[in-house]
């Protein structure tokens, strides 16, 4: 899912801090793609020494074996390919094992895609049967229309009172079955508006985009967060969040409420331009966005802060005929596995406020302090 929302060039998925100490300094502009993350340069000496020593990391190696052996390029596609077919052949206590371990990972996007399916479905029987309805009643409505017409007719043709209260009766008649099916047909009506309502604001709680900005929003950002708390604590690896924002004292300068939402749509289409394909890139709300960082210390984290606002300054901006110079405060914290959801958030903002008491500054860390 991660994927879909970005239309442009990608840099293959970083390995973690733990594998290649040097890995980070060696990661830079690219001026060509304008991506803060450059592909590293490993040596040989540089990976030589490292040899995978769990049973995943192992698996892993086999795997690429073969995609080198078959000469298939080993991209996230080709791999997970490979790494499906293989496991089919391994004893059941090794899948078991491996299976386990991305359990973890695992998202349930395919059912919650056969739920969104079905709610859809039931959406679109309600929306049918209020254009069914509709349409019945302008029938009736047409049909009470002709009725009245040949009863104003017969009146023309008839002096007799007595005939004439006949005539007037019969229409009372037709206007009060008229009136019956109306009512049964608006309560019938009303349930399917319901029901569609109903389908409808479950979709909305159920969406991880948001539209006015082109990224994740906050309900799937809380999802990936809680998941990487479990990976940190099982795996023991290092991932960062941070939060970040149009420094406010820019916003209180610009008095141009449009002006200001396209300069946030500006720092979110950077975001993502600049996003590692593991990364996940949120607006968390207010005009706030949120990177995850996944396999990221703190340390690469601050790096990375320090090229998205070097990247953001020099992002042209112009308002009329005046150019301006974009400014962001970032907030950087730890995925810690001690803290909770609510916790990792309130520690990335606080790093934005500490970024607001230093001038000189546009990130701050805030970390646990138990």
């Amino acid at each position: 899912m991660a994927g879909s929302l970005r239309k442009r060039s990608r840099r293959d998925i970083n390995a973690s801090d733990s594998v290649n100490a040097n890995f980070s300094e060696n990661r830079g502009l690219d001026s060509e793609s304008g991506s803060v993350y450059k592909d590293a340069d490993f040596s040989k000496e540089g990976t030589s020494a490292i040899e995978p020593n769990s049973d995943l990391e192992l698996y892993s190696k086999e795997v690429l074996k073969l995609l080198i052996r078959d000469n298939l390029p080993p991209t996230p596609n080709n791999f997970s390919l490979y790494f499906d077919r293989l496991l089919e052949g391994k004893n059941e206590s090794f899948r078991k094992q491996i299976m386990s371990m991305l359990e973890l990972e695992e998202s349930n996007d395919a059912e919650s895609t056969i739920l969104l399916e079905q709610s859809l479905k039931q959406g679109f029987t309600s929306i049918k049967n209020i254009l069914n309805i509709t349409a019945s009643l302008y029938k009736n409505i047409t049909f009470m229309t002709k009725i009245l017409q040949k009863r104003k007719a017969e009146i023309d043709d008839f002096t007799d009172p007595y005939d004439l209260k006949n005539i007037i009766t019969t229409l009372e008649n037709d206007v009060s079955k008229l009136n019956d099916i109306l009512k049964k047909q608006n309560n019938n009506l009303k349930d399917h508006y319901d029901k569609a309502a109903k389908v409808v604001k479950n979709i909305e709680n159920e969406t991880i985009f948001d539209n006015k900005y082109g990224v994740y929003n906050k309900r799937y950002l809380l999802t990936k967060v809680e998941q990487e708390i479990v990976l940190v604590k099982e795996f023991k690896h290092s991932s960062s969040l941070i939060m970040l924002e149009l420094n406010d004292k820019l916003i209180k300068e610009i008095k141009n409420e449009k002006a200001k939402i396209l300069m946030i749509r500006t720092i979110a289409r950077l975001l993502l331009k600049t996003s590692r394909r593991s990364d996940i890139v949120a607006h968390y709300g207010n005009g706030r966005f949120s990177m995850l960082l996944k396999h990221t210390s703190v340390q690469n984290a601050k790096k990375t802060s320090e090229r998205l606002v070097d990247l953001v300054s020099n992002s042209n901006f112009f308002l009329e005929e005046n150019e301006i110079n974009l400014k962001i405060a970032i907030g950087i914290t730890d995925i810690n596995p001690l803290n909770s959801i609510e916790e990792i958030i309130v520690h990335a903002m606080e790093g934005i406020d500490k970024s607001y008491l230093d001038e000189n500054i546009d990130y701050a860390v805030s970390l646990n302090s138990k």
